[in-house]
């Protein structure tokens, strides 16, 4: 099948509908996507060695300087570099640091030191501190030269060529060691990222191609031949045995059809979604307790956004915990509270440990389920123990083909910004309304974050700017004022231009404070929501583009670089009639 042109000048597939991401696509017969005929490309680029620290930068331990071995002293260096992070005052982070880097000090090492709170790492730190300092203070040429190397690895690692295209790679370089992180309160944080060698790494590549060659003395883990799947490099990561993948950039074609046939999906279930509604809503009252079950769990879905959980492995790895996944703990009835009736009360580890906590006000049977599933259960006990995510997709399924229940998080997600937008979009600060709308989202999808170290600071900084700008505007008044008193007096063409002039001075200065407000209530709204995870990967981008087109807002306003990579065949399709 071949492409042709539609009313935007996109390029579709008349059978399986690809995107129109590139008129050179025009002469070519097009595939679904599922498989490629040919993929070569160079494999990852790992990180630098090891560089031991200078002699005159010391560890001490009770005081006195000790010299670690080159293994204890690398691991060191991951914590003394965050000895100013908030983490290293986290209980769990520094018993999980210590506990992993005594597995790299020799035996002397381990009888010598025995207690973190004795470790000082300061020399440590001050060395990294100053190194970072020196970066920053590198000239210009020094600068252009780094940016140079960078080009050229970029050039050799950061393409493929897959079906006779050049794509362009997401992630080709390793990530370095360090220490675990994680998001919110991870049990796991502060235990060390091991360093991945060419013998952790899976190679996919076609059979024809010119396979990815190891690093001298080493050799691949396994080099796959697998058209079914679009990663080319796979490893699997110590701290959680989850496997990474090096992928396709998001901006190459079967990146950009997966997120348009995700965003149909949704489209689809739109048409639908009553119907379902009404469905779940006459399951409550099933005499089978697997359908209430299973009726309530959907309903929580569809109205909160749940994730729908039972979807990590088993085994050692964070209690975090989905709708499907609820234990009796996790959830209080209250037949009234706060002045509403029959609400629940979800207090539970989501997805990163971030915490799920809500109080809604739920429909009275849906409330009488509940107590149901609750009577003669522990604490410990699932809520849903007829239910699992596998059986609930396998009911949506037979719903409408492709829906599962990530397809509802999308879904709500998408209507709720675009509902957003029609009521709060305003004349005097589009950005601000935007924001707000996509706030909305992300507080129904739980998108949370830290505030940023540096909040305090970049606020009160913003207030000085603030200050300052409302002292100017005040002058200007005032001379604004001066003025028009003079061409009362003189009436002459001199002081009608200076009051002219006068004025735009205070229309300028007057939008400049404006700006300023915008921002600082824009950064105090958002300092504690993550607003990239749902503008990523659960929005609709032909939502946003639309709304650009329509209010003339610049998508650079909306979309960083990176983004309109991502979402190029969505700004190039899009007009501003679309509807969700």
């Amino acid at each position: 099948s071949y492409k042709y042109r539609n009313k935007n000048a996109g390029l579709f597939c008349n059978v399986c509908l690809c995107l129109p991401l590139c008129l050179r696509w025009e002469e070519e017969k097009c595939t679904d996507g599922s498989k490629w005929r040919f993929l070569e490309h160079k494999g990852p680029v790992f990180p630098p060695p090891y560089e031991p620290l200078p002699d005159r930068v010391r560890f001490y331990y009770d005081g006195k300087a000790m010299k670690l071995s080159p293994g204890a002293e690398e691991v060191a260096t991951f914590y003394a570099k965050m000895l100013d992070h908030e983490y290293t005052t986290k209980d769990i982070f520094r018993k999980n640091f210590f506990k992993d880097w005594r597995k790299e000090m020799t035996s002397e090492e381990k009888s010598k030191i025995t207690e973190l709170k004795k470790c000082d790492f300061t020399e440590m730190h001050e060395y990294f501190k100053a190194q970072s300092e020196a970066r920053k203070q590198m000239s210009k040429e020094e600068k252009q030269k780094i940016k140079e190397e960078n080009e050229r690895i970029l050039q050799e690692y950061g393409y493929c060529v897959m079906d006779n295209h050049r794509e362009r790679i997401g992630n080709f370089r390793i990530e370095p060691p360090g220490l675990f992180r994680g998001r919110g309160d991870h049990p796991k944080m502060g235990k060390l990222k091991r360093r991945i060698r060419p013998e952790d790494i899976i190679i996919n590549c076609s059979k024809d191609s010119v396979h990815p060659k190891a690093p001298p003395g080493t050799r691949w883990k396994e080099v796959r031949h697998d058209n079914k799947v679009t990663w080319l490099v796979s490893w699997t990561e110590n701290i959680q045995g989850s496997i990474k993948y090096i992928m396709l950039n998001p901006s190459s074609r079967i990146k950009g059809e997966k997120d348009w046939q995700k965003y149909e999906t949704a489209r689809r279930l739109k048409k639908i979604v009553e119907r379902i509604r009404a469905q779940y809503r006459e399951d409550w009252r099933s005499k089978e307790m697997r359908i209430r079950q299973r009726a309530v769990a959907l309903y929580f879905i569809d109205k909160l956004a749940l994730r729908a959980g039972n979807e990590k492995d088993e085994g050692e790895t964070a209690d975090t915990v989905g709708c499907c996944s609820l234990r009796v703990e996790h959830i209080r009835l209250h037949p009234q509270m706060d002045g509403q009736d029959y609400v629940v009360e979800l207090d539970f580890p989501g997805k990163d440990s971030i915490r799920y906590y809500n109080k809604v006000s739920v429909e009275k049977r849906v409330f009488k389920n509940l107590q149901l599933f609750l009577e003669n259960k522990q604490a410990k006990d699932d809520l849903f123990d007829r239910l699992n995510t596998s059986i609930l997709n396998k009911h949506l399924q037979e719903l409408m083909d492709g829906l599962t229940a990530k397809v509802f998080r999308t879904y709500n997600a998408s209507i709720t910004l675009q509902q957003q937008l029609k009521e709060l979009t305003s004349c005097e600060s589009k950005i601000l309304s935007y924001n707000r709308a996509n706030r909305a989202v992300a507080v129904l999808c739980n998108h949370q974050r830290a505030p940023p170290k540096t909040f305090e600071k970049s606020m009160h900084n913003l207030q000085t700017k603030i200050d300052e700008k409302k002292k100017q505007l005040s002058a200007a008044k005032k001379e604004l004022k001066a003025a028009k008193a003079d061409a009362k007096t003189l009436r002459d063409e001199k002081s009608k231009r200076a009051v002219e002039t006068k004025k735009k001075a205070v229309q300028r200065i007057s939008e400049q404070l404006m700006k300023l407000e915008v921002q600082a209530t824009d950064r105090e709204e958002n300092k504690q929501i993550a607003l990239g995870t749902s503008k990523l990967n659960y929005l609709d981008p032909r939502i946003s583009v639309a709304w650009c087109k329509k209010l003339g807002v610049p998508i650079e306003k909306i979309y960083n670089k990176t983004q309109r990579e991502k979402f190029a065949w969505a700004i190039d399709m899009t007009d501003e009639d679309f509807e969700f």
